[in-house]
């Protein structure tokens, strides 16, 4: 996940330099690690990273939810504002609203930087993440028209967050998942299978709303059930305590800022309006997904009628 700003304090290369020596050795120790992929021990040593900075900096005391957040960075044009079916600030719904979240941009292909060594264009759980979606999701307002990029057609849906938990972990479900996770048992099909990807979140800023799936794990973390879905809060990290990421799509339409203030809730497809540029695009799209066996079921009807 992203991880923005300055380190230029020896102490804070001191830690870091530290964290990194100790996971390295466990590594050469054992000779495997617990974890799935890559992608996901490039992230837990980025939570080594900052547990170290965070014993030199203090922790980000997060203003009340109702103090305005300007955000930062530049602006964005949004889309237009829906209204009917779906508009989920008047109705409470299944899961409640997580409010006053720090929230951070990322996208698909993101190349790692010096404070960011985590490129993304793997996810959690899917290792060719950058060619399922169909390239590289250039943030630049210049190179996106309609929400997606002007390069190319997305194959996934475009408009996707991370939130920080994973319910895999080394190939299999961890413990907890059956518990913890609302819709475990309609979903899971089995042990290592995932039953997080692809579910329908609502992102609210000011007045207006937007819906996602979840596609990634983040920021920072992988393993805070207790905040995705319970009553705890994001804990502190390097970007004044994040605890949505979201992609390029959603932070046009909502017009955030490089770092805002946002609400967010997970919602049932049935609640999600189909009057959005969320429901265009890509083969994991739950819209797209019905309308192609929509297409199938009704070229299958004519064929069958043609043999009358």
């Amino acid at each position: 996940m992203p991880v923005k700003g300055k380190e230029s304090n020896p102490m804070r290369r001191l830690f870091l330099l530290s964290a990194v020596t100790v996971l390295c050795g466990v590594v050469e120790a054992s000779g495997q690690t617990q974890y799935e992929s890559s992608t996901d021990f490039a992230k837990y040593a980025m939570k080594l990273r900052e547990n170290a900075l965070l014993k030199i900096e203090p922790k980000v005391i997060m203003s009340p939810t109702k103090t305005v957040f300007n955000g930062s960075g530049p602006r964005y044009l949004t889309g237009p504002s829906l209204m009917g079916r779906g508009v989920l600030s008047l109705s409470p719904g299944r899961y409640p609203w997580k409010t006053g979240i720090v929230t951070t941009i990322f996208w698909i292909g993101e190349h790692p930087t010096v404070n960011n060594p985590v490129p993304n264009d793997k996810s959690s759980w899917d290792k060719f993440w950058t060619a399922n979606y169909g390239g590289y999701d250039n943030p630049e307002p210049s190179a996106r028209r309609n929400y997606v990029p002007v390069s190319f057609v997305p194959r996934q849906n475009p408009f996707y967050v991370a939130l920080p938990y994973n319910d895999i972990e080394g190939s299999h479900t961890k413990p907890e998942a059956a518990s913890v996770i609302p819709w475990f048992k309609e979903a899971f099909v089995r042990d290592g299978q995932t039953t997080l990807k692809g579910r329908w979140v609502a992102i609210r800023h000011g007045s207006r709303v937007c819906y996602a799936q979840w596609e990634d794990c983040g920021p920072f973390r992988t393993d805070h059930w207790q905040y995705v879905f319970g009553n705890e809060r994001p804990r502190p990290n390097l970007n004044q305590g994040a605890g949505l990421d979201v992609s390029p799509a959603i932070r046009d339409y909502l017009g955030l800022g490089n770092k805002d203030i946002c609400d967010w809730k997970f919602v049932e497809f049935r609640e999600v309006p189909a009057a959005g540029p969320w429901a265009l695009y890509g083969d994991n799209n739950t819209f797209v997904i019905l309308r192609h066996q929509s297409v199938d079921r009704f070229a299958r009807q004519t064929a069958l009628r043609g043999d009358e």
